[in-house]
């Protein structure tokens, strides 16, 4: 087992649309979610988290077969973590949405954050010990071009 294996992330749904909108089978996001797939990370996410990706792709219009293609590989490749209402901390301010995001990434005991979302980039480059990246830069990592 690689030490790329132990990299745990969330992908916030940003990065989630990103990739499955994206014209180019190549783009950093995409190759995120071919990677995945692939077993190259393990993707953590919540219930809450999984209601945001149906919600989200259907308000952004996803083509269904890639939208349904997405959701059975996160019940296949995923790895769910439960959340109680004590495990989201109110700690987003400006958008307490982030908060289930940020405490699915404390909780799954993930090595990764990744998103587009200034409220919780604004974090920093690490929160409780959970590194925050853009998906270019968290590319890097699965792909072993950085140390982060």
């Amino acid at each position: 087992m690689t030490e790329r294996h132990l990299v745990r992330a969330v992908l916030d749904t940003n990065i989630v649309i990103a990739a499955l909108k994206s014209k180019n089978q190549h783009s950093p996001n995409a190759e995120l979610l071919h990677r995945w797939v692939a077993g190259e990370f393990i993707l953590v996410y919540c219930d809450d988290l999984e209601a945001e990706y149906r919600e989200k792709c259907v308000a952004r219009n996803t083509q269904l077969g890639i939208r349904m293609s997405f959701l059975k590989n996160i019940s296949l490749y995923g790895e769910r973590v439960e959340l109680t209402p004590e495990q989201i901390q109110p700690i987003i301010q400006a958008d307490p949405d982030d908060d289930i995001v940020l405490a699915c990434a404390l909780v799954g005991h993930a090595t990764h954050l990744v998103t587009y979302d200034p409220h919780l980039l604004n974090l920093g480059q690490s929160y409780a010990g959970v590194t925050l990246l853009d998906g270019l830069h968290f590319l890097y990592v699965v792909r072993g071009d950085s140390a982060r």
